[in-house]
């Protein structure tokens, strides 16, 4: 088992080369030491005494006296410091060698800012590096790329909303602006007239309260306030505030869920999800329809699915609950919404630990809801 310490590591090749580098390192000063104590004893000894006697006139006995007194008994003392001064040499050289890989990480790293397709590279020693940091990159980009079609589609969003908002907006003064001018109108005119300001002052708050939705949209940080309720009852109340949408497209709801699944839960928060998800089968379903509700539990998980008559096409799919989509793009039609409807559905139900999924055959959509038991 110590035998194989780096063989399942990413960075075994690194460690191997720094291991290899430092013994060549050690085994090279131990063969200099070697070499100049070796010399340093045989023909580099004569020759100082050769060069003393020449220098000084002296017979060679009076040269070799020289040496041993003056020179020899130094000579232990270089040979260590001479030692010392390659051994920091080469542990300089060692640190210099090592600390490029640093280098090359430090600039790594700051190339992680960079949004292009450019891949980072880096030693083939640090290519367990080189492949981490080209895997975060590529989540950073198309996590900025991300954020920035959201910011477009939310500004277009905005922008759509602020022009929606001035067709009722103008509606409602034009016919109030009639009844305060005319006030001798029959009473009819004036009840129809009435009404028709009425209906234009609802359109209007709706897509007020959905302006201020899209504005303040943000799910981090919103916390549960969990208790056991029964699935079924909660799907009952949901199905009852939407028959008004049901009866203008005269579709029927089958609630099929069972009636004793209770799940821990933070009621307004799961009551939205199912809700939202509702409306849509309601919204992109086909008329003349029915949407089938059901549940099962299987592994300690409890699966709530939503079906409904309608398709969405594949290129849409992936992108279903992406904050500010919507499948229908069209803003003048009845599906026109935020698009946040299946993004809060979906951020709820990751706050509860759960998933949320969509799958789509021929002639059928079904959101399927998995929540913890």
């Amino acid at each position: 088992m110590k035998n194989n310490i780096f063989k399942d590591r990413p960075y075994k090749d690194l460690i191997y080369k720094i291991l290899f580098k430092t013994a060549l390192i050690i085994l090279l000063a131990i063969f200099i030491v070697i070499l100049f104590a070796d010399i340093g004893r045989g023909n580099l000894a004569n020759n100082i005494v050769s060069f003393i006697k020449e220098k000084y006139n002296l017979d060679w006995y009076s040269a070799s006296n020289f040496y041993w007194i003056y020179v020899r008994r130094y000579i232990d003392l270089a040979l260590i410091i001479a030692v010392i001064i390659l051994i920091i040499l080469f542990f300089r050289f060692l640190l210099s060698w090592f600390t490029k890989y640093f280098d090359e990480i430090i600039e790594g790293v700051n190339k992680l800012s960079n949004y292009n397709n450019e891949k980072i590279k880096l030693s083939k020693e640090l290519r367990f590096m080189e492949d981490k940091l080209n895997e975060v990159k590529e989540k950073l980009e198309r996590s900025a790329k991300l954020e920035r079609e959201e910011e477009k589609r939310k500004n277009d969003l905005m922008v759509y909303l602020a022009h929606d908002i001035k067709t009722p907006l103008t509606s409602v003064i034009g016919y109030l602006s009639l009844l305060e001018e005319n006030p001798n109108l029959k009473e009819e005119e004036k009840i129809r007239y009435t009404h028709i300001t009425l209906e234009k002052a609802y359109a209007l708050e709706k897509l007020v309260n959905e302006f201020f939705e899209v504005a303040r949209y943000n799910l981090q940080s919103v916390p549960l306030n969990k208790e056991k309720i029964n699935i079924c009852y909660i799907m009952v109340q949901i199905i009852d505030e939407l028959y008004p949408r049901l009866a203008n497209k005269n579709q029927k709801v089958e609630n099929e869920v069972c009636e004793d699944l209770f799940l821990n839960v933070d009621p307004e928060k799961i009551a939205r999800v199912f809700n939202n998800i509702l409306k849509n089968a309601i919204n992109y379903g086909m008329a003349n329809s029915k949407i089938k509700i059901s549940s099962y539990v299987e592994n300690n998980l409890a699966y709530i699915k939503f079906k409904n008559l309608g398709t969405i096409p594949e290129d849409k799919i992936q992108y279903i609950f992406d904050k500010f989509y919507r499948a229908d793009e069209s803003r003048q039609s009845e599906t026109g919404g935020s698009g946040l409807g299946l993004a809060i559905a979906k951020d709820i139900v990751t706050l509860h630990l759960g998933e949320i999924k969509v799958s789509v055959d021929d002639y059928y959509t079904t959101f399927t809801v998995i929540l913890p038991i």
